[in-house]
């Protein structure tokens, strides 16, 4: 089916999508860091996610390494060409997401938030690209959020996630002739338990189940909908689709037709 590396892909959404492609058969290469980050409950998350799979057949190689660091994604990289001898797709889901006013960010809160959530994704598509180039195809797949069309108390967050936006549609132009896909996708509508999602309340998982049941079907979205989307991008059946925005969050991230007073804004 093809290897696929896994930004921020040992907790939370980044887990789920390792483990739905690993199920379809892809060979994933999934990496993540053991500290706990700003905003985020995650922590010794590669150690627990490879202790998770050490008894399965699933084609998962868990990996240690920081989207902010040029040497730690080279040498992601260079371990996915030797052992798989190309790269299929790239999930970029690593995130931080502290909140916070624009008066309320520190210089140094702000270089973190762009360093691993736009600038990390920067690196992992400028390392990549040049195998995709050469095989004339490739997807990348980048995870967006709401927040990347402003959300109150968000400010670096949100400026992040706006610049993946502008960022995919960028590679979307670039790289269309390449055989080359680059599409994002928005998780929201409540409900999703994840390491920020907790982080940003003090673990509260109740509070995150408050949050209203958003989607069509009328329950809570949970992180294997974004792995399902993300599955479809990396298909064939997705051949036809560049420069796509998919909000599976129903409008939650957009403000649409879900009641303003019940969107989640942590989402």
């Amino acid at each position: 089916m093809g290897a696929i590396i896994v930004t921020g892909g040992t907790f939370g959404i980044g887990k789920a999508i390792a483990l739905s492609l690993a199920e379809r058969k892809f060979d994933v290469v999934a990496f993540g860091i053991e500290s706990k980050q700003i905003s985020s409950i995650a922590e010794n998350s590669v150690t627990s996610f490879k202790n998770e799979i050490s008894d399965s057949d699933l084609g998962v190689d868990v990996l240690e390494a920081d989207v902010s660091k040029l040497e730690d994604i080279k040498r992601v990289v260079d371990f996915t060409v030797n052992k798989y001898g190309q790269i299929d797709g790239l999930i970029n889901n690593a995130a931080i997401g502290p909140l916070g006013s624009i008066l309320e960010t520190s210089e140094k809160i702000w270089d973190q938030v762009i360093d691993v959530n736009l600038k990390g994704t920067f690196l992992c598509c400028k390392e990549v690209l040049p195998y995709m180039v050469k095989q004339r195809a490739g997807a990348i797949i980048n995870i967006g959020s709401g927040s990347g069309w402003g959300k109150p108390n968000m400010a670096a967050y949100s400026a992040s996630k706006g610049g993946i936006f502008a960022l995919s549609a960028a590679m979307a132009h670039d790289h269309l002739t390449d055989g080359i896909r680059v599409n994002t996708v928005v998780p929201g509508g409540g409900g999703l338990v994840t390491g920020m999602s907790l982080g940003r309340r003090n673990g509260d998982i109740n509070s995150i189940m408050r949050g209203g049941k958003k989607n069509a079907h009328g329950r809570l979205t949970e992180p294997e909908d974004i792995a399902k989307t993300v599955a479809f991008l990396l298909s064939d059946d997705a051949a036809a689709i560049s420069g796509t925005i998919i909000d599976v969050g129903c409008f939650a991230g957009q403000g649409g037709p879900v009641n303003n007073t019940q969107v989640n804004q942590y989402d």
